[in-house]
């Protein structure tokens, strides 16, 4: 859901050129596209996007510039994957580019507040209140970006 936001709120941005690309750190559901409901609700919100899902290495540090990560697990997963400064420069909270969240050191007390909940066998509203906290984020990498 994360990836169909920002990717269609960047899409109009010629420098940078955003390129957006999604993967979980645990090989589940690798290969199949995204759940019907996720796909749902970022439909109704307007959005137009297609997913595969993959699984996170480490060779996608050198060909992304920013990783973000969904929760506190994956951050730790993708951080001990990291074999240099440069790679750990890259990794961020998904929900720090929040305005209201920006504040929280996700090594702090609070850190648990940047994490995205995961919807998955939930009803459409979690998926839909998921949504709300990837457009707020989202909205704040589109800035980001482009400042």
């Amino acid at each position: 859901m994360a990836n169909a936001v920002v990717a269609n709120k960047t899409s109009d941005i010629k420098k940078p050129k955003v390129i957006v690309d999604s993967s979980g750190t645990g090989p589940w559901h690798v290969g199949e596209g995204a759940t019907d409901l996720s796909q749902q609700v970022w439909q109704m919100a307007g959005y137009k996007y297609s997913h595969t899902a993959k699984q996170f290495n480490k060779s996608f540090f050198a060909k992304h510039d920013l990783i973000l990560a969904m929760d506190l697990s994956n951050r730790d997963s993708i951080l001990k994957m990291a074999e240099s400064d440069l790679d750990l420069e890259k990794v961020f909270m998904f929900r720090s580019f929040d305005p209201e969240l920006s504040g929280i050191d996700p090594d702090g007390a609070d850190a648990h507040l940047l994490s995205v909940p995961d919807p998955y066998g939930q009803q459409l509203d979690e998926y839909q209140k998921v949504l709300a906290m990837v457009e707020r984020a989202a909205n704040g990498i589109n800035l980001w970006v482009r400042s």
